[in-house]
């Protein structure tokens, strides 16, 4: 395989590590923007008869049960992105993850406390205590007060696991500390390296706010253009959860603009906005509050679900169905509640030349919008939901129709857009993964990938080889040798013991304990047992039935794990 097609692979690999993660959001997303939208005191001020205790409490409910994943998203990436790039042991990937994303917040908040950085929240009030971290781009993470990384933060650390797990899943152990191999190792490394990550994290995510909120004050001071930037850099920073710095103060401080309503003077765009809705006065709301909020509502609603049904039109009919359950759910979150990040992560890794062009179109939406003089914002969620609430009940001062005008060319541009790019550059969006289903790659399909011809254990092997380098040692004997230090020296002495044990089409399962070797087999009179004890360096053998166990102690599990890799069988 060349190094291009390397690259492009494990790209791939990596963009669909993200697809685990991403499907826990649409119905997340449905069930708050449901809660939210039925329970905000401008909702109920409007419709009193939902007031209902009962109800609320169904609607609060609703909203905690959203929360969960929402509040979490960076956990759930760290361990999603581990799990989905570890080839084997994904258990041992997935406690990694878990404590990796400990270890990063905890570091954090060490390095705050010590370089006196740390936001004292103790005499403040919750609003006040969340304006206070939000200002210094700092947020409660699992009840630690760290830095705001958001999902970036977590993707990191599932990276960083990713190589930690593939270096130590195989290391061997002095035999002192032999029961710490392999699998019990990888957590044990990932403390190291992730206190490392953490300490560069320290010092170079500053600089990075520093020169977005830069940024922020050029964008905001541009006019037109600045509305269409705006659109874009938002779009853009939201994978590394730093569109927050970018919105915040716009719709809260004198950045977003400053407007006198009603005889009082109003900063921040929502703040302008929410006053010019109860100004009785006010028949038309000025589109320079609303430049940085309407045009969301188009591409939110219309934008995304037709990128939704542009991935779905050019998967493989054949996996259409089960896209289409993947997309939908996440175009109908965006449309009904305006939660992207299902629909968007489900296309930014994969294939991020989708996002730039998303990124593009969005900035375009919210420009023509401000130039057509659109008046509808919302708080938050720019959804059908909200549009309703904040737009199509608010009457004609908001110019709500705007967005059904533009959004149907939205929809159509995005559709156009999106096929074009997916079949001009062949991108592996959901559907068209070159294995038969729409899932995460198993070791068979990336060796298959690789060029790496495949044994089906248990099965008739008689036109499915092993790799020829593989049987020609096998068939040579020169495999068998006693304990190696080595990766090739592994490699050799699990290609003895698969001969050890009658050979591929002998051998039925592959497991092992703390320091047993375990191998099924069908028939034991093929099974040489001298030679494993005698030149294969196993401590000792015994056997259970059709099960064959060799005493290698904890060198047992990565042996185990090679022969795994040379039959091609899953885990």
């Amino acid at each position: 395989m060349s190094q291009k097609n390397k690259f492009v692979y494990a790209f791939e690999q990596f963009g669909r590590s993200f697809l685990l993660p991403v499907s826990v959001l649409p119905g997340a997303g449905i069930i708050k923007g449901i809660g939210t939208a039925f329970s905000n005191s401008d909702t109920l001020k409007m419709f009193p008869v939902l007031q209902n205790q009962i109800f609320q409490f169904i609607m609060k409910f609703f909203i905690t049960l959203g929360d969960t994943a929402f509040n979490h998203l960076p956990i759930i990436f760290a361990v999603g992105v581990a799990v989905g790039l570890a080839k084997r042991e994904k258990g041992s990937a997935a406690l990694s993850g878990v404590l990796g994303f400990i270890v990063l917040h905890s570091v954090l908040n060490f390095l705050l406390v010590q370089s006196h950085s740390l936001v004292d929240t103790s005499k403040l009030s919750s609003a006040e205590a969340k304006l206070a971290m939000a200002n210094a781009m700092q947020t409660k993470v699992m009840g630690i007060q760290t830095l705001d990384l958001s999902v970036f933060g977590g993707i990191i650390v599932g990276v960083v696991v990713f190589f930690v797990h593939r270096w130590a899943v195989k290391k061997q152990l002095p035999a002192l500390i032999g029961f710490f191999s392999g699998p019990r190792f990888v957590p044990i490394v990932t403390i190291v390296a992730m206190a490392f990550v953490s300490v560069i994290l320290f010092f170079i995510w500053p600089p990075i706010q520093q020169g977005i909120s830069v940024m922020s004050v050029f964008i905001l001071k541009s006019g037109p253009l600045g509305t269409f930037l705006y659109g874009l850099v938002e779009r853009a920073l939201l994978p590394f959860g730093l569109h927050h710095g970018l919105n915040w103060p716009v719709r809260t401080t004198e950045l977003g603009g400053t407007w006198t309503i009603n005889g009082e003077r109003v900063v921040g765009t929502i703040n302008a906005y929410l006053a010019s809705l109860a100004d009785p006065n006010i028949t038309s709301i000025d589109p320079s509050i609303t430049r940085f909020n309407g045009g969301k509502f188009v591409y939110f609603m219309f934008g995304l679900s037709g990128a939704a049904y542009a991935m779905y039109k050019t998967a493989d009919p054949k996996k259409r169905k089960v896209v289409g359950s993947l997309l939908f759910a996440a175009a109908g979150t965006a449309f009904l509640t305006g939660i992207t990040e299902p629909i968007e992560f489900t296309f930014l890794f994969v294939a991020p030349i989708l996002y730039i062009a998303h990124a593009f179109m969005a900035g375009t939406a919210l420009l023509v919008m401000h130039l057509l003089g659109a008046g509808v914002a919302t708080p938050t969620g720019h959804g059908f939901i909200n549009l309703i609430i904040y737009g199509v009940l608010q009457g004609p001062k908001t110019h709500w129709w705007l967005v059904f005008i533009v959004g149907v060319p939205c929809f159509i541009l995005y559709y156009y857009v999106f096929r074009l790019l997916i079949l001009k550059f062949n991108l592996k969006t959901p559907g068209r993964e070159d294995s038969d289903e729409v899932k995460l790659s198993s070791k068979k399909e990336a060796r298959e990938k690789l060029g790496v011809t495949i044994n089906q254990v248990g099965q008739d092997n008689s036109n499915n080889d092993l790799h020829p380098e593989d049987q020609a040692l096998l068939n040579s004997g020169t495999a068998m040798k006693t304990i190696p230090d080595s990766p090739e020296g592994i490699y050799q002495q699990a290609l003895g013991l698969i001969a050890a044990h009658g050979g591929p089409d002998n051998i039925e399962e592959v497991n092992a304990c703390i320091t047993r070797l375990r191998i099924n087999v069908k028939d034991k009179a093929q099974v040489d047992k001298d030679t494993i004890v005698h030149q294969l360096g196993a401590l000792g053998f015994a056997e259970n039935d059709m099960q064959m166990q060799s005493i290698y102690g904890a060198h047992a599990n990565v042996l185990k794990m090679e022969i795994q890799d040379i039959l091609g069988m899953e885990e």
